[in-house]
């Protein structure tokens, strides 16, 4: 602590499920004033959590007169990451807890994230909206080592989903898997595609299997974040809805259920929206308080 100021409370909620033995655990600081980055660091790898979030005050000419309008910043046990979904998420349900349902805005390392909060059947429930998305071509050297350390062969992957990298808030290379039992079978080089995502400056990998239309079952090594891999992951969900509309291989208005953890015992679901003329993603789901 870089003040005499006590701890504050860290709160534990799950992301992407109603019950907190799903979705995607997340540390939560409402009140990070006075941590420093290695204060932060600390409570993130103490929790363990693929990611906790920390809540200051919002930079000059965000908030506009609204109280709810805040600067985030999110922790791996490892390093910081410009951009986390499930965290996001997590955050947004512990405040409508709190001060009820309504409008947020965060301001993160990645631009400015709205998040809308409602009540559904007694079920507290937030969406994001991305930052503006891209996609990427990847090396035919790159992905070559991405199967290597991933233990896929070429033959396992999906041709009707090219490799890219995209962005929607953070980098992920997607790569979609054949057959589900391919994407069941994940036993990975952990320090191989670390050092590859590192390289390409990649927050996870996202794997992806597409079960219908418009559902995907997915999954997320983590290696860079010292999490073999991440239970849900909205940031990914959000690039990978803005890769599926680039490429086509979904409708420009479409809504997208991905399901995610279900290999780990942990199962969430993601809401993905794509709107015709708007370039962002929009992620939502439930959250839990844990504990």
């Amino acid at each position: 602590m870089t003040t005499n100021a006590p701890r504050p409370e860290v709160l534990r909620y799950t992301a992407f499920s109603g019950t907190p033995d799903g979705g995607n655990p997340a540390g939560v600081v409402l009140d990070a004033t006075g941590l420093d980055d290695g204060d932060m660091l600390a409570i993130a790898a103490d929790l363990g959590y693929s990611e906790s979030a920390f809540l200051t005050a919002p930079p000059d000419g965000l908030a506009d007169g609204s109280e709810r309008a805040y600067r985030i910043r999110y922790f791996s046990p490892r390093a910081e990451v410009p951009f986390c979904g499930h965290a996001t998420i997590a955050t947004a349900v512990a405040l409508a807890e709190r001060t009820g349902p309504g409008e947020l805005v965060f301001a993160t390392r990645a631009g400015t994230v709205p998040v809308t909060v409602t009540v559904e059947g007694g079920a507290v429930r937030a969406t994001l909206t991305s930052v503006d998305p891209h996609t990427e071509e990847i090396s035919a050297a790159d992905l070559a080592e991405a199967l290597a350390a991933l233990g896929w062969p070429a033959a396992d992957l999906d041709p009707a989903f090219p490799p890219r990298i995209a962005f929607a808030g953070a980098r992920h290379l997607v790569l979609a898997a054949a057959t589900r039992a391919r994407l069941a079978d994940l036993a990975y080089d952990f320090a191989r595609l670390e050092a590859l995502m590192h390289r390409l400056d990649l927050t996870t990998v996202q794997l992806v299997w597409r079960a219908s239309a418009t559902v995907f079952h997915v999954r997320d090594p983590f290696p860079v974040g010292g999490v073999v891999e991440d239970p849900a992951t909205g940031a990914a969900a959000a690039a990978f809805g803005a890769y599926a509309r680039e490429l086509g291989l979904v409708p420009e208005d479409a809504v997208l259920t991905l399901h995610q953890g279900e290999d780990l015992g942990r199962p969430g679901e993601l809401t993905v929206t794509l709107r015709a003329g708007d370039p962002r993603v929009r992620v939502s789901g439930t959250g839990a308080r844990i504990g």
